[in-house]
């Protein structure tokens, strides 16, 4: 029996590509929000104007916003004058599309549409279901320099798909979950204005008054804020008003999907039920030091199974590994802390509805995650790096921001009684150690908001701060942040 290979036809693949690049017959892109997530401007400048000959690579969860991120930045190419004809999107997730390969998509762009003078632009979406694509990239930036890939994966650990081959060829733009801030202005709520902040550090100037009064201004968001928590941050979920709606599609369209196509389509996972135990697990120990010996043990993996599904669930975006505060072989061998890399996820799998907010365990571990992603959203341009800090006596540190050489010490204390220095030990003891000299106690009542009284001369300031305050502030850096 004669086997025939299916092919993509011209007129089929022409026919495709003119579905997704409505402006080559001079349409407008259609159900384009006008709203803008805080990544645009870093990626319309790097799409526009690059600092450098790399492409662009857009990397989040699914359903998050990367598509909708590409349309408005090729709605403001045509609207600044770049002809129709050099832009082309494609999304690999599309059976015809994927099974002609990207040159021939390519191809038949060139066919159909006349090149102009200037600079081409190439968006291509879920990128990791292109062939080599790493390498076909790194082709793509050194021989053809007019043309400006930009490119998204939901599914993609760049160190086993290519890595070596594309480096220094392209620049990452990770984009997470909706911050508090974004949040508020995707469901257009109707809070008054607090006053801005442009740094963190800018906090230890405040007078008692402005502390107050930013307080008093804030009491009507910890509700919004508790809400964001617990129905997520992904975009379309978030608009949501049902919270058992919003946690059942966080389930079924982000979390079923990650584990059961990306990664048995992509990464060849043939054990998903496997899969699946160990991200259970996880969201039950969200937060926590990751034993991977006891995980290994209570399912009945391999501890190098359990180590590479958990490098495939953070290649997914599910969650985020914390490694410890250390140099050199001691980052090696230290354990890292897990945390999912959204609020609402662990929630939503362990079907807790809204009861997690009167589960001050959960409550506060979720309250972690929520600070550790606003964190590195708001930083990650300038290159921090995260992790958490362990000293003697078991004495911890949640979260480490590391500002090139400079560490910033970070406690969340999600409780109805005030911080103390007493129930500081790990910070202080760090701050000590370390020399460092400002801190912050993250905490749960707006009244619980300044300077830490502290018995003892310290040479660090510690600082408590809200965390509705703090995730809001970040969010909002984020989105004025000159690029």
């Amino acid at each position: 029996m004669q086997i025939h290979l299916m092919e993509v036809t011209k007129e089929e693949l022409a026919s495709v590509l003119g579905g997704f690049n409505p402006w080559w017959r001079g349409d407008q892109i259609p159900d384009l929000p006008n709203w803008r997530r805080a990544a645009f401007g870093e990626l319309r400048q790097w799409v526009g104007a690059p600092k450098v000959a790399r492409a662009i690579f857009l990397s989040g969860a699914r359903q998050i916003g990367k598509t909708t991120l590409l349309f408005q930045t090729i709605d403001d190419l045509l609207r600044s004058g770049v002809p129709a004809g050099n832009i082309i999107y494609a999304t690999f997730d599309h059976p015809l599309i994927k099974l002609a390969g990207v040159d021939a998509v390519l191809d038949v762009w060139r066919e159909r549409e006349p090149k102009s003078s200037g600079a081409e632009f190439v968006f291509l979406d879920e990128a990791q279901f292109i062939r080599d694509h790493g390498t076909w990239i790194k082709h793509q930036v050194d021989f053809f320099k007019q043309r400006r890939i930009t490119f998204t994966g939901s599914a993609m650990p760049l160190r086993q798909t290519g890595q070596e081959s594309g480096f220094g060829r392209w620049h990452d733009i990770p984009l997470a979950t909706l911050s508090f801030y974004e949040y508020q202005q995707l469901k257009k709520l109707d809070l008054p204005p607090l006053p801005a902040l442009s740094a963190l550090q800018d906090l230890l100037s405040w007078t008692p008054d402005e502390l107050r009064r930013a307080a008093e201004l804030a009491r009507p968001y910890v509700a919004h804020f508790h809400n964001h928590l617990i129905h997520g941050g992904f975009p379309q979920i978030a608009l949501l008003e049902s919270t058992a709606r919003a946690q059942q599609l966080l389930r079924e369209d982000i979390v079923d999907k990650a584990l059961k196509r990306d990664m048995t389509a992509t990464f060849g996972v043939r054990q998903p039920l496997d899969l699946e135990q160990v991200f259970l697990y996880l969201c039950r120990h969200d937060g926590g030091i990751l034993d991977l010996t006891a995980l290994s043990n209570n399912l009945r993996v391999t501890r190098p199974t359990a180590q590479r599904y958990i490098e495939l669930l953070e290649a997914t975006h599910l969650i985020c590994r914390l490694p410890p505060f250390a140099y050199g072989k001691e980052i090696l061998h230290g354990r890292h802390k897990i945390y999912m890399a959204d609020a609402a996820i662990a929630p939503a799998v362990m079907l807790q509805g809204r009861a997690v907010i009167d589960n001050p365990s959960a409550l506060g571990t979720a309250v972690e995650a929520a600070v550790l992603k606003h964190l590195r959203t708001r930083y990650h341009r300038q290159g921090a790096k995260f992790c958490y800090w362990r000293g003697k006596k078991d004495k911890e540190v949640d979260l480490v921001a590391e500002f090139a050489g400079n560490a910033v010490p970070f406690e969340v204390k999600y409780r109805s009684q005030p911080a103390n220095a007493r129930d500081l030990r790990g910070l202080l003891s760090f701050c000590a150690e370390k020399s460092v000299e400002r801190g912050y106690v993250v905490t749960k009542s707006l009244d619980d908001f300044g300077p830490l009284q502290q018995k003892k001369a310290s040479h660090a300031r510690l600082f408590r701060i809200p965390a509705t305050l703090l995730c809001y502030w970040m969010g909002e850096m984020e989105q004025q942040e000159k690029v």
